[in-house]
């Protein structure tokens, strides 16, 4: 997604090899227009697979699930980090470790909202070491229904989440996939895969084809 790659580029902070923020625009102050562009993206892509529900996990992920539950014309349900007192029974649950807090919580559905007659789709905003989304994936087995796939708004593609989600059998769609980082420097992957073509091309036409 060309509009993501830019703004990332063009307002992302790069505090390390491994850390983006993108709080000006994705996950603190959002801009809501490109948050309804990711959710329109993300029905595409998956507009043939019949979707029901879209699941993500709470905080971070809420505004792109919701975008996308608007395209598709379907409820969109999060996973909870704390239990709430009205969440008392009935749960499905998993344990996720988050990368950024460098914490452990167990987050929890109420069965009432996923069962096994949903075609889900997953949202997240990022998918990095891909423990949230493995956490997400478990869940939706625990609860019987069928997994469509799984969106991404950003994708950290040198760690390991990807590996980890195709390992389960999980089909994968990232909007912007990045190969590397380093503070004022952004390599997407969709800019290597041109590279080889750029250079097949080159060579066809010095051959006279």
């Amino acid at each position: 997604m060309k509009q993501l790659e830019e703004r990332i580029r063009r307002e992302g902070q790069i505090l390390s090899d491994k850390v983006l923020k993108v709080d000006s625009f994705l996950n603190h102050q959002v801009d809501t227009e490109l948050a309804l562009e990711i959710g329109r993206e993300f029905a595409r892509i998956f507009a043939d697979r019949g979707i029901t529900k879209v699941l993500t996990i709470e905080a971070s992920g809420i505004q792109f699930a919701m975008a996308a539950g608007i395209a598709l014309g379907v409820p969109f349900v999060y996973a909870k980090k704390k239990k709430a007192v009205t969440l008392t029974e009935n749960l499905y649950t998993a344990q996720v470790h988050s990368f950024t807090r460098q914490e452990t919580y167990q987050v929890s559905i109420s069965q009432n909202y996923l069962g096994p007659e949903e075609r889900v789709l997953i949202v997240d905003d990022f998918l990095a070491t891909g423990a949230a989304l493995v956490g997400l994936v478990d869940i939706v087995k625990q609860s019987g229904a069928r997994l469509c796939g799984v969106g991404c708004v950003i994708e950290k593609s040198f760690q390991e989440g990807r590996g980890l989600l195709e390992e389960c059998g999980v089909e994968v769609h990232s909007l912007a996939r990045i190969a590397s980082m380093a503070p004022g420097r952004v390599t997407y992957v969709s800019e290597l895969e041109a590279e080889p073509a750029a250079a097949g091309a080159a060579g066809m036409d010095g051959a006279g084809c």
